[in-house]
C-alpha cells in the first residue's frame, strides 16, 4: 500500500492534469455562470483539505523544532531559524502565509503526552475536526483562534467558544443544523463572530486602552507592487503627534491647495509652481524626514557604519540612462533618476568585476558635501530654490549642478539646496537649474513661464537685501 505522502502525490498529480488539460483548452471560459460558482467553491473545498495536511505537516516540524536540542532540531538541520521560515521555504508560500499556517498548527495539534505517548486533546478541537472536515482553512482557523486566545485563558470558556464557533462554520445553529442551503461563512465572517465571542468572555477588555495600543502599534510594510511598496501600521498618539508636527514644519499650511487647480496657457509668472496634493507632498516630507534623520549621524550604527540607502546599478545603465537599479533589501527594482538622486547627494563605491563576476578593484568617490559647505550654500540659497517651494534649508539635500559624473565638483560654485521632491523629480519636472557666477538660476516649464527665461533664484534674507540694494544702484 502507497504511504500517506505517496497518495497525496498522486491526488495531486490527478489535480494537476485535470486542471493542465482543462486550461489548455479553454474549458473554463466556456462554463455557465452556475457551473464557475461551482468551480469556485470546490476548487476552495480542495484548497482546504490541503491546509489540513498542510497544518497537520507544520504541527509535526514544531514538536521536532522544540522538543530535541538546538542542533538536533529540524530547522536547524535545514538551515532555518524558524518554524515558519522552513514552511515557507518547503511549502513555496510567503512568510507571511507560513506564520499564519504556524498559528494554526499551534491551535488545532494534538500534542502528546511525555509521560505515556498518547495524543491529548487539541486547544480547539471542534475548529480542528471543521479543518479535517474541510469546512474551514488557515484563514479560518487563525481568525477564530487568534481572537479567543488573546480575549481568554480559561480552558473551559475557550472551549465553549470553539464548539459554538465551529458548529457557525458549518451552518446555522449550534448543533450544525438549519437549511442546507444556507450560506457557509467566509473566514471574515468568522472572525467577525468570534469578536463577539471575545468582547463576551471578557467585557472589559484583555487590558487597560493604554496597554492595548502599546500591543496594536506598529508599521508593516506591503509586497512591492507596481513600483510602490504598501505601507500599513497604527501609531501611538505622541508617536503621530510627533510625525504631524514634522510635516507642518515641513510642509507650508498656508500654501496647501485647496482643489484641483486647472493651468491655462498665458499662465503668468507668478502662478504657484505646487501641484502635488497633500497626500503626495506628505510621502515626500516623510522621506525628507528620513534622509535627514540618516544624515544626523545620531542613530544606531548597522555593522559598523551608519545607516546608509545602498542602491546598485551597472555604470553603463548610470551613464545612458537606461535600464534599472536595485535598493538593497527590497526585491523590486527602480529607476536611473533614483539612483543618481542617491548618487548626488552620497558616496559612490565603484566595484569593478571581471565577466565571470569576479571583484577586480574597489575605489570609493566621495561626493558627499563636507558640514561647512553645507552652512555656506544654506546661507546663499535659504531653502529649496524651486519658486513656490517652501522647504527650508534643514530639510533640503543638495544636488549636483553638474553631475559629478560629468566631471562637476563637490563645491559651493556647484551645489544648490533641492528639496527631496524636487531633486527626485529634477529630470521631469521640467525645471532646469544652472550656476552663473557663482549663484543659482532656474529656468521654469513652459506652463509656469511661458518665457522660460533663466531667473536668479534665492530665499536667503541676507541674499535677497543685498539683490535689493544692487538693484537701487
Amino acid at each position: 500500500m502507497d504511504s500517506f505522502v505517496d497518495t497525496l502525490r498522486d491526488l495531486a498529480a490527478q489535480v494537476g492534469e485535470v486542471v493542465s488539460t482543462a486550461l489548455a483548452s479553454g474549458t473554463v471560459r466556456g462554463l455557465s455562470d452556475a457551473d464557475v460558482l461551482a468551480l469556485l467553491d470546490t476548487a476552495g473545498e480542495i484548497g482546504r483539505r490541503a491546509d489540513a495536511a498542510l497544518v497537520e505537516a507544520t504541527a509535526q516540524v514544531a514538536v521536532r523544532s522544540e522538543t530535541v536540542a538546538t542542533a538536533d532540531r529540524l530547522t536547524t538541520r535545514h538551515g532555518c531559524r524558524t518554524v515558519a521560515e522552513l514552511v515557507q521555504r518547503t511549502a513555496r508560500v510567503s512568510g507571511q502565509t507560513a506564520r499564519s499556517v504556524a498559528r494554526a498548527a499551534e491551535a488545532v495539534a494534538e500534542p502528546i503526552a511525555l509521560t505515556t505517548g498518547a495524543a491529548m486533546p487539541a486547544d480547539f478541537p471542534a475548529l480542528r475536526q471543521a479543518l479535517v472536515d474541510g469546512i474551514v482553512g488557515v484563514d479560518g482557523v487563525v481568525a477564530v483562534s487568534g481572537a479567543i486566545s488573546t480575549a481568554t485563558r480559561d480552558a473551559a470558556l475557550r472551549l465553549a467558544a470553539d464548539t459554538e464557533l465551529a458548529a457557525a462554520a458549518r451552518g446555522p445553529g449550534a448543533d450544525g443544523g438549519g437549511s442546507a442551503a444556507a450560506p457557509l461563512p467566509c473566514a471574515d465572517e468568522l472572525r467577525a463572530q468570534a469578536s463577539v465571542w471575545a468582547m463576551y468572555l471578557n467585557p472589559d477588555g484583555a487590558e487597560p486602552a493604554e496597554a492595548a495600543a502599546m500591543r496594536r502599534r506598529g508599521v508593516r510594510f506591503g509586497v512591492p507592487r507596481d513600483g510602490l511598496v504598501p505601507l500599513r501600521g497604527e501609531l501611538l498618539p505622541e508617536v503621530a503627534g510627533q510625525l504631524r508636527r514634522l510635516f507642518d514644519s515641513i510642509l507650508n499650511p498656508k500654501n496647501e491647495p485647496t482643489g484641483p487647480r486647472f493651468i491655462d496657457e498665458d499662465l503668468t509668472v507668478d502662478a504657484p509652481s505646487e501641484m502635488r496634493t497633500r497626500p503626495h507632498r506628505e510621502h515626500d516630507a516623510l522621506a525628507t524626514i528620513l534622509t535627514v534623520a540618516a544624515r544626523a549621524g545620531e542613530l544606531p550604527t548597522i555593522g559598523g557604519a551608519a545607516p546608509t540607502l545602498v542602491i546598485s546599478v551597472t555604470q553603463d545603465d548610470l551613464v545612458t540612462g537606461r535600464g534599472m537599479a536595485h535598493i538593497d533589501g527590497l526585491p523590486s527594482p527602480v529607476s536611473i533618476d533614483a539612483a543618481r538622486q542617491i548618487a548626488c547627494t552620497g558616496g559612490v563605491q565603484r566595484v569593478v568585476s571581471d565577466t565571470h563576476g569576479r571583484i577586480q578593484s574597489i575605489s570609493i568617490i566621495d561626493r558627499v558635501f563636507a558640514a561647512h559647505q553645507r552652512r555656506a550654500i544654506a546661507l546663499r540659497d535659504g531653502g529649496c530654490i524651486i519658486p513656490g517651494c517652501d522647504v527650508p534649508a534643514a530639510w533640503c539635500e543638495i544636488h549636483h549642478v553638474t553631475e559629478h559624473a560629468a566631471g562637476g565638483p563637490t563645491s559651493t560654485d556647484n551645489g544648490v539646496l533641492l528639496c527631496w521632491h524636487h531633486h527626485r523629480t529634477l529630470d521631469s519636472g521640467g525645471w532646469t537649474i544652472r550656476m552663473r557666477h557663482g549663484l543659482p538660476e532656474v529656468r521654469g516649464p513652459s506652463w509656469w513661464d511661458p518665457s522660460r527665461t533663466w531667473r536668479a533664484v534665492t530665499r536667503s534674507p541676507i541674499r535677497m537685501r543685498q539683490r535689493l540694494a544692487v538693484a537701487r544702484q
